[in-house]
């Protein structure tokens, strides 16, 4: 149907055409565009059916941060906890916590589905659909007469990718991020052919753009140079000065809104940047940051990508459009610099990409639309379709694959993390009679929008000295403020956390604590343990570790066996789970 649609934009517009279209015409127009950007976002959603409930265990920190917004208690984790900017998307936290407070998220069942399932799914669709609308303005600059197939072949080309899909309904900010990414690559698109790139609205809004998108993802500074790199590269030569007064205009924008963020952020947090930036340890770029792109070439497929970049190299030389197809490749490449900068993430399905995705496909299929409108002879458009097709074969058959094996393993179910350590450990501390206590754990999403204990982070995402201390690499100092300063009621370590600051194995667990669940094999000892000065009575302890290895284990088997479910009507605070067995 891709090709298609594409095949169609090979009938060029008339010369001669007006510029405004006869009312019925234009019915027609809106009705087709208005039906692809639809069928796009249906497509997306159709995919991401395959995903259940599924929401990323990340997701849920934002969410808990938005809940304490909306509920007039500020920036922080929890009630009672300290203001730490433990989240890096305050865009989309902001949304939520309006969502919250207009009555459609953490508040129960909506449509039947828990509200923080269908909420920020519903968000995601929606800027899917922002998206479309952009790239048909796009289209619609070059295609007039159909850039509702430019549209609709966009849209389906993103629903057919499970990174794009499973980051949009995830959750988290990726949805949002990609539209500001796109609104300003149409800004300067729209501005370059209409030979207006100059003006102080379009570098104003170009700068706010960016600002937006700062403020949506950490990386999202990077394209504070889209703007300036297209007016070197792709403006005429009106001088330099003009120019450079445009670039300034647009970096004076971006700097008043988003330093604007960082005056409120450090007087509220003592911070120049947000708290997990500094855990992160976000470096220069090495070596590995130039080759780390080449992930996204072979998940995409090296076929079709070559095929692609072959078009859009072949516009930027001989489309009459070209200098505004830079509007696009700039925030293109920027995006993939970006990816290969930034510290490799750890969750499956390439996550810092969503921007990339958009932006190839909208320009891979407005390069080939054109490629089709100037072969001379439809024999020529028919190879170049097929070519095409070929191509998109393998990465057809790689999606699949790809979607496949997040569905058997998705990347940390928030509701794994609710019901395992927020509410299992509120059930440890009710049966054990602790009334007040905290938990040292590095899972903090579904957790934080459960636990009545006071959390503390082990990766430090939401705990400033525990990040500082991180980032210093002091893993000895890190486990010294843990035993000797923080003194948490309860201690949960597995996997690379055991391994990497060995809490679990250091003497003091033995002097201070009592474990109530180690998991078994070879390796760093892993588990839940307990102070010992917190257990009054050693029946209650038994009970306590024999509802771990019960309900507990029981709970990880569910949760890992279906991570695509989700875990009730509410996430509520003091929510426990009642014993098995």
């Amino acid at each position: 149907m891709t090709a298609s649609a594409l095949t169609a934009v090979s009938e060029p517009d008339l010369p001669g055409e007006k510029t405004s279209d006869p009312p019925a015409r234009f019915r027609l127009s809106w009705l087709a565009s208005t039906l692809a950007v639809l069928a796009g976002v249906a497509a997306v959603a159709w995919h991401a059916t395959r995903y259940g409930h599924w929401i990323v265990d990340d997701a849920a920190i934002t969410f808990s941060y938005s809940r304490s917004v909306a509920d007039g208690l500020g920036p922080v984790l929890a009630p009672g906890a300290p203001p730490v900017e433990g989240f890096s998307d305050p865009t989309w936290m902001i949304l939520l916590a309006l969502g919250k407070v207009a009555g459609l998220f953490d508040k129960g069942l909506l449509f039947g589905i828990p509200d923080y399932v269908l909420f920020p799914k519903l968000l995601g669709l929606l800027f899917t659909a922002g998206i479309l609308v952009l790239c048909h303005l796009v289209a619609r600059q070059v295609f007039r007469r159909h850039a509702w197939a430019i549209t609709l072949a966009t849209g389906l080309g993103l629903a057919a990718i499970p990174s794009f899909v499973i980051w949009v309904v995830s959750g988290l900010e990726n949805s949002l991020f990609a539209f500001f990414v796109t609104a300003l690559a149409a800004l300067v698109f729209t501005a370059l052919r209409k030979e207006n790139p100059l003006s102080f609205k379009v570098a104003i809004g170009a700068g706010a753009l960016v600002a937006a998108a700062a403020l949506t993802r950490p990386e999202g500074l990077i394209y504070a140079s889209a703007y300036p790199i297209v007016l070197l590269f792709g403006v005429k030569r009106e001088g330099f000065w003009p120019s450079f007064r445009s670039a300034l205009v647009s970096i004076a924008a971006f700097a008043v809104l988003f330093g604007g963020y960082v005056v409120w952020r450090y007087t509220e947090f003592h911070r120049l940047l947000a708290n997990p930036s500094v855990a992160k340890k976000q470096g220069l770029p090495t070596f590995a940051s130039i080759i780390r792109p080449h992930q996204l070439v072979e998940y995409a497929g090296v076929a079709l990508t070559l095929v692609l970049v072959a078009v859009v190299v072949w516009a930027l030389v001989k489309a009459p459009w070209r200098r505004p197809l830079l509007a696009l490749v700039t925030p293109l490449v920027l995006g993939v610099i970006a990816y290969g900068v930034m510290v490799p993430d750890w969750m499956a399905q390439y996550r810092f990409a969503t921007p990339v995705w958009v932006l190839g496909t909208l320009c891979g299929v407005m390069a080939f639309a054109e490629l089709m409108r100037k072969l001379p002879q439809v024999r020529w458009r028919a190879l170049g379709a097929v070519v095409l097709v070929a191509a998109s074969v393998p990465s057809a058959i790689g999606f699949v694959q790809q979607s496949d094996e997040f569905i058997k393993a998705p990347t940390v179910p928030a509701c794994l993390i609710a019901d395992r350590f927020g509410r299992g450990f509120n059930t440890y501390a009710d049966m054990l009679g602790i009334q007040q206590g905290s938990l040292l754990l590095p899972d903090l999403g579904g957790s934080s929008m459960t636990s009545r204990l006071e959390l503390v982070d082990m990766a430090g995402l939401v705990n400033a000295p525990i990040a500082d201390l991180t980032h210093k690499e002091d893993i000895a100092g890190l486990r010294d403020y843990v035993f000797d300063t923080v003194k948490p009621t309860f201690i949960h370590s597995w996997g690379p956390w055991a391994d990497g600051n060995e809490i679990s194995i250091d003497p003091r667990v033995d002097r201070d604590y009592v474990p109530i669940l180690v998991y078994p094999g070879p390796g760093k000892r892993q588990g839940d343990f307990v102070r010992k000065d917190a257990v009054s009575d050693p029946a209650k302890l038994a009970a306590v570790q024999h509802y771990a290895q019960v309900t507990m284990m029981n709970v990880e088997a569910q949760r890992f066996g279906d991570g695509l479910d989700d875990c009730g009507p509410t996430l509520s605070r003091g929510s426990t789970i009642a014993p098995r067995g």
